[in-house]
């Protein structure tokens, strides 16, 4: 190539260069942050698995015939040193309305700020021509409230009569409606953060109401749909919050329960009463893009995990 370059000559120049490049990025660095490189960025890996109805706009083909839960199991065994947010068999307790409010029924939650407890309820499986004489001889007040057994639908019916339950599709709860001036607490638990909103609920129902109406009147879901009750002008008797220590040891004590981290209470108080609340609902992985600051508290709670583990989080939302 006309002899005046040889090979040596181009690795010196490109030594030269390489050195002169390093030590501009070098000063770049030290202008940043005052000597030296800047320390490595920490990585949290979040993974979460999919529910069936994820799968057609997420999942390929060749995946659909695997079992997730059992797949999520595997990898859980197979990786120990990853915290999996939530334990599948803890997730279907809280999916099944005949377990759902069990651990609320025995923690019996009394102290100085209140009581919390459950309505009474019913579950029913099979011949719905049962349930008129069930209902008398467990003392359900009317109206009662009608809700499919797995909580995956969270369609509701009030029953005004005992003959209209027998038109409902079973396996269904019946819960005994309780007056709560048409307002609940939403309470989401994130870990140990804490957020209750207020949303508009079934009005309550008077006893001359309840002697002029009867049948079954369907509302498709009240507490996913309800609009925010937050900015509302309310009585401070249904609007004040339920008492901060009473969530706070309520959602401890359930957190140890259920197995759970990542859930929401539907809570009324009774209407008439300071103290008395009832849990009607529990909801794992709810809409958290509802609960205010979600973002913030939602990154808090992943980064701590990770801090108390060093590893990576897989996040279970079924």
């Amino acid at each position: 190539m006309g002899g005046d370059v040889t090979y040596n000559e181009v690795d010196e120049e490109e030594k030269v260069r390489n050195e002169e490049e390093k030590m501009v990025v070098q000063k770049k660095y030290k202008a940043v942050v005052g000597g030296g490189f800047p320390p490595p960025t920490k990585v949290v890996v979040v993974g979460y698995a999919l529910t069936s109805k994820k799968i057609k706009s997420f999942l390929q083909p060749k995946l659909e015939g695997k079992e997730w839960r059992h797949v999520l199991e595997d990898y859980g065994q197979n990786h120990p040193e990853v915290t999996v947010l939530d334990p599948p068999d803890a997730i279907q307790q809280v999916h099944n309305r005949q377990s759902m409010l069990q651990d609320v029924a025995d923690m019996n939650l009394s102290n100085a700020y209140g009581k919390v407890g459950v309505p009474k309820q019913l579950i029913f499986k099979k011949d719905p021509s049962s349930i008129p004489d069930a209902v008398n001889k467990a003392g359900l007040r009317f109206p009662i409230v009608a809700k499919p057994l797995f909580a995956k639908s969270h369609e509701l019916s009030l029953a005004y009569d005992e003959f209209s339950l027998q038109n409902l599709e079973l396996p269904l709860v019946l819960q005994e409606f309780i007056n709560h001036g048409g307002v609940m607490f939403k309470v989401y638990i994130v870990g140990e953060a804490i957020k209750v909103v207020r949303r508009f609920s079934l009005p309550d129902v008077s006893k001359r109401e309840l002697s002029k109406n009867a049948g079954v009147y369907r509302f498709p879901r009240v507490s996913c749909a309800a609009a925010s009750a937050d900015e509302a002008d309310l009585d401070p008797c249904v609007g004040e919050l339920p008492p901060r220590p009473l969530l706070e040891k309520m959602a401890k004590e359930l957190r140890r329960r259920l197995g759970l981290r990542l859930f929401n209470l539907d809570i009324i108080r009774e209407h008439g009463t300071r103290d008395s609340y009832y849990v009607i609902d529990i909801n794992y992985f709810p809409g958290y893009g509802k609960m205010p600051e979600y973002e913030h508290v939602f990154t808090d709670f992943l980064l701590s995990l990770d801090e108390l583990k060093l590893t990576p989080a897989t996040l279970n939302s079924m």
